[in-house]
């Protein structure tokens, strides 16, 4: 495969489905136009440089702890070493649900309504993108309805990679070293997401055929990749996307804007039967997620948990 098509998701063809089934294959990465979202890309990076622009005391104010991991964080870890970049993670309650964990900033402006709309706009779209991945691997829409019933764990985030260290000289101490890259390698643990990212660039991904690849900036698009639990519903045929970012040029920064689609709390995440002997012994959604955001905070163990630890021996 060796490079990331783009894909009109609003005129789906045999053409489109069988690049979308290549480039999982391979690396797990698609661009999507035609997604109906410029309105609140738009607003949504707007707000997301407003409130990375804050100074350091009102985003810390709502500093997020492995406790509650909602809210802003300027030292996270990827691969056990500290990525070059700061973040405010959330979601969007569900109508006629209480607040919920979520602590949201005084500034900027309009910050949690325009953070709001996107996410219930990327929800939507996401299911429809979730089926158009069951498609392409040969299975029905809906294969996958019952593993996002009942309790949804979906979150989005706002990223910032900066040109340097964010944190200062004096709050080092006890901290990890920064690594080499603004996101190390690592893949995601959910479904699929849907990110939006400006013109700098730096995204790469792995592919089995060329090595690191860039995932190009293009400003009508939306950057599509699967995760680790849509690697075990293929069974293995799809390949969860292994993506990092490089740092940024002197100078610049980079925002971005993922929306991480994520199975409910309760999902018993296992091969689709369809798809032969399963490679994959069945696991809890959440479990799996909970070892991945342990290692946010902390060097523990080995490396970050990856499906691999669930695969049946052959």
């Amino acid at each position: 495969m060796g490079h990331v098509p783009t894909i009109d998701v609003s005129n789906i063809d045999a053409k489109a489905l069988s690049e979308i089934d290549g480039a999982c294959r391979d690396h797990g990465f698609f661009l999507a136009v035609g997604h109906g979202m410029d309105d609140h890309l738009q607003n949504l990076m707007t707000q997301a440089q407003a409130f990375f622009a804050l100074p350091k005391s009102e985003k810390r104010a709502v500093m997020r702890s492995a406790d509650n991991p909602m809210g802003y964080f300027d030292r996270e870890l990827t691969k056990q070493k500290r990525d070059q970049k700061e973040v405010f993670d959330y979601y969007a309650p569900r109508p006629r649900s209480g607040p919920g964990r979520m602590r949201w900033p005084d500034r900027p402006q309009g910050f949690k309504d325009a953070l709001c709309a996107y996410f219930y706009a990327s929800s939507e779209l996401a299911k429809a993108l979730m089926d158009l991945v069951c498609r392409a691997l040969g299975q029905p829409d809906g294969t996958l309805d019952q593993a996002f019933s009942g309790s949804p764990t979906n979150t989005a985030r706002l990223n910032h990679y900066p040109p340097s260290d964010l944190l200062e000289t004096s709050e080092r101490k006890g901290v990890t070293p920064l690594g080499d890259m603004a996101l190390h390698h690592h893949t995601d643990p959910g479904a699929i997401t849907l990110l939006y990212q400006d013109e700098i660039g730096g995204l790469e991904t792995l592919s089995d055929e060329n090595g690191w690849i860039p995932v190009s900036p293009n400003p009508d698009a939306l950057v599509i990749n699967i995760g680790d639990v849509a690697q075990v519903w293929s069974n293995g045929q799809y390949k969860a996307a292994v993506h990092r970012v490089v740092p940024v040029p002197s100078g610049t920064s980079r925002y971005s804007m993922p929306f991480f689609y994520q199975p409910s709390s309760t999902a018993v995440i296992e091969p689709i039967a369809a798809l032969g002997e399963p490679k994959y012994r069945p696991f809890t959604w959440k479990e799996f997620i909970q070892g991945r955001i342990d290692d946010n905070y902390a060097a523990v163990g080995d490396e970050d948990i990856q499906v691999d630890r669930y695969k049946i021996a052959s």
